[in-house]
């Protein structure tokens, strides 16, 4: 099957990469422990195994074990041919390979460092399009909703594929204020969630201990809202990965797009820094917050993503004891447990460019906000800081469409939500590669909306 992926309609891409702003919690205004791939190191890169062709090597994961196949990439100047090659290899991206393979297309992953190095492994797993919804953001709420929809039947089919758990718990998640300034805030956001037909109650500060009972004393009233969910990031990492192994993707890691082929405006393929060439009808660019940095991609065309550092906490605690069981959050920090025990705590919203180290600073903040909300959380075990750069857009949603070049796909900025819009991210993709009409929610997040007219693109 040929991959389509035409777009419409000629326009370009404003590099307006928004506003900066920093804090604890990330709204703005209108890491690495996963090895289970199928991987072609790409030349010059360190091989994962010896240089046999389909040679089997066990990797251990905290999900169990799996064979992957590894081959060192072809001298430079060679060449692969594929319907489609997306270039990134986070959950996103992912994503967007196992289902367009499922539909029959030959399919490359690329890969500039290791699978989920990125903000994936980092990401908290919150499924809160109800929680999480703020002003100004509609057109986002209908492309959560319409993911959140999906994401147990895409949990229970990866599993399936892969043979390896995909944790999702409808747990729900409880809003609170921790005083009279919070409570307000927390009212008016409760009005705009009424406003929007959404389904979250008003609870008073009994109500809530009620359902909580480790929170603070000070804690005040709350919003449930009751069908937000959680799901564990490095589990779907681990999962997406294996999937891909029995639909045939490729996966180059340590490799670099350096080089996009055009004809005219129509995509050819990818040149690689090793100098490879992937001959491909259809690109997808899915490389999270480095796609606007992608100097490969003509000026025009670049979409408008910046970097948006956030620090994570991960602690740990028995699991057959929890402190809380839904996800709690408060005006400057959020609560994902899990029901292994483990216990997330996020997340910074900062400024920083590229910057990916964990601050004392951070570390400090969450600790002391997660102490006001929970007190016993002083008494887990700590685990794991890290720090990841979310791929923040002006308007706070991402881009995902067709653009002006026939062929070239963009899977990119999804800001705060990039585990929760995987299923529909990947179902709006596979449709435009197989030439099909994508999901309506789909025209809210398309490149166009950042678009100026222009009469071509850089070749």
């Amino acid at each position: 099957m040929a991959a389509q992926g035409r777009r419409p309609a000629a326009s370009s891409i404003r590099a307006d990469n928004g506003s900066p702003g920093d804090g604890l919690r990330g709204r703005q205004g209108a890491a690495d422990r996963l090895n289970l791939i199928r991987v072609i190191p790409a030349q010059g890169g360190q091989a994962l195994t010896p240089p046999e062709e389909s040679t089997q090597v066990v990797h251990q994961t905290e999900n169990g074990t799996a064979p992957i196949r590894a081959r060192p990439s072809s001298d430079g100047g060679a060449s692969s041919r594929f319907d489609a090659v997306i270039v990134g290899a986070g959950v996103i991206g992912l994503a967007c390979a196992w289902r367009a393979a499922a539909s029959g297309l030959s399919v490359c992953v690329v890969e500039r460092g290791t699978p989920g190095a990125g903000a994936s492994s980092v990401a908290a797993g919150m499924l809160a399009p109800v929680g999480e919804v703020s002003w100004g953001e509609e057109r986002l709420l209908s492309l959560n909703l319409a993911s959140a929809h999906m994401f147990e039947a895409f949990s229970t089919e990866l599993e399936n594929s892969s043979g390896l758990p995909v944790p999702y718990r409808r747990c729900g998640a409880l809003h609170i204020a921790l005083d009279r300034d919070e409570a307000e805030e927390l009212r008016r956001r409760f009005t705009l969630q009424q406003s929007l037909g959404l389904d979250v109650r008003w609870l008073s500060p009994s109500e809530c201990r009620d359902l909580e009972p480790s929170l603070s004393p000070e804690a005040g009233p709350g919003i449930y809202a009751a069908d937000d969910a959680e799901s564990d990031p490095r589990a779907l990492l681990a999962a997406l990965q294996r999937a891909c192994e029995p639909a045939g993707v490729t996966i180059i890691t340590a490799a670099e797009v350096t080089e996009l082929r055009l004809r005219d405006t129509t995509v050819e393929g990818v040149v690689l820094a090793t100098g490879e060439e992937l001959t491909a009808s259809s690109i997808v660019v899915a490389a999270g917050c480095w796609s606007g940095d992608a100097a490969w991609l003509p000026a025009e065309i670049r979409p408008p993503v910046r970097p948006v550092k956030g620090e994570i906490l991960r602690l740990r605690g028995p699991a057959d004891d929890p402190i809380v069981t839904r996800m709690v959050g408060g005006e400057r920090a959020y609560i994902v447990p899990r029901e292994n025990g483990e216990v997330v705590v996020g997340a910074t919203v900062e400024e920083r460019g590229f910057d990916t180290s964990v601050t004392a600073a951070g570390v400090h903040e969450l600790l002391r906000e997660a102490y006001r909300t929970l007190p016993e959380i002083a008494e887990l075990e700590f685990v794991e800081a890290s720090a990841g750069l979310r791929p923040g857009t002006p308007d706070n949603a991402p881009i995902i469409g067709v653009t002006e070049l026939d062929g070239l796909i963009l899977a990119t900025g999804h800001y705060r939500n990039g585990i929760l819009l995987a299923p529909i991210t990947a179902e709006i993709v596979t449709a435009l590669l197989c030439g099909e009409q994508p999901p309506d929610v789909a025209v809210a997040v398309g490149p166009q909306r950042f678009a100026a007219p222009v009469a071509a693109a850089s070749r």
